[in-house]
């Protein structure tokens, strides 16, 4: 059976562990200059209908890394642009190539693409999830602190779709998560239902923050809501992550931002650039944790 990754949810808690587990090993392989080509041959075909720095780049070069090769397609190179039906695409493209990686905006796309699709499909980023992300925001932590079990992430900001998917990352990995939101910004209700008791609504980025072990936040405006972005930053007041803020969490609490982060507007640069940060190793760990979900989904397993 064709697995995909479309969400945390479709792999058990073991098989995350194993993912993640084995993505650092693959971090150390690749500092020791070993070269480990499993997937060669193999083809990766990118579908990309939101623009990107870092998901775009830790795919390709982990796919090369890996003794493998990436073709990038964006509307414009696809005749998905030209309103091709996403079944016709999907039953095409997944003869040809041995993996589909799609950045779009409707989660109910990238469903139906696996749906139709005879390889493995990866969500690369919808409106509803970024699984990817929390993929290294969780390698990230492990490196630094230790096991995630039981411990506490405040989530300050937009309920979006990290926040969606770091909601389904504290059911997958046994952890609690408070997440502050202005009125109006909260998440899912139905994913936020679902998420209980692992997941809580607090009152104030403060009650979130109060004793966690991880300060999160996101971008106030994501891509696609740049119309809205004045509106937001009036509503958002009061969230911004600062120093203040940091205090009410644990003495080791860590700083995570999944980037593009605006300093002085979400963040404080004291902050981002401070101790407690993690988001450079964050940002480098979506090269190693994509090689081990790579690895898990095309090199066969006795």
């Amino acid at each position: 059976m064709t697995r995909h990754f479309l969400s945390l949810m479709d792999f058990t808690p073991a098989e995350l562990a194993l993912i993640l587990k084995r993505a650092t090993e693959l971090k150390t392989l690749l500092r020791r200059g070993e070269v480990y080509e499993p997937l060669r041959n193999k083809i990766l075909a990118m579908i990309f209908d939101k623009s990107s720095t870092r998901t775009r780049v830790s795919f390709e070069a982990g796919m090369t890394q890996l003794g493998g090769n990436c073709m990038f397609l964006s509307p414009r190179d696809t005749q998905l642009g030209r309103g091709e039906p996403l079944e016709d695409t999907a039953r095409v493209l997944s003869r040809m190539v041995d993996a589909i990686v799609i950045r779009t905006h409707e989660h109910a796309k990238i469903e139906t693409f696996a749906r139709y699709s005879r390889v493995p499909v990866i969500n690369a980023l919808t409106d509803m999830y970024h699984p990817c992300q929390l993929l290294a925001d969780i390698q990230t932590f492990i490196e630094h602190r230790g096991a995630i079990l039981g411990r506490s992430v405040a989530w300050v900001g937009d309920g979006n779709n990290v926040c969606h998917s770091w909601m389904n990352a504290a059911r997958q990995f046994g952890f609690t998560l408070r997440i502050a939101t202005p009125k109006g910004y909260e998440p899912n209700a139905a994913l936020l239902t679902a998420c209980a008791p692992r997941v809580q609504l607090a009152t104030s980025p403060a009650e979130a923050a109060r004793g966690a072990d991880i300060v999160v936040t996101d971008t106030w405006a994501s891509m696609g809501q740049e119309q809205e972005k004045a509106q937001r930053l009036k509503d958002f007041t009061g969230f911004r992550v600062d120093a203040a803020l940091m205090k009410l969490a644990h003495k080791d609490a860590l700083f995570m931002h999944c980037l593009p982060a605006y300093r002085g507007v979400e963040v404080d640069a004291d902050v981002i650039d401070g101790p407690q940060s993690a988001v450079w190793d964050e940002a480098e760990n979506r090269l190693h944790a994509q090689k081990a979900l790579l690895e898990f989904l095309l090199v066969a397993r006795k």
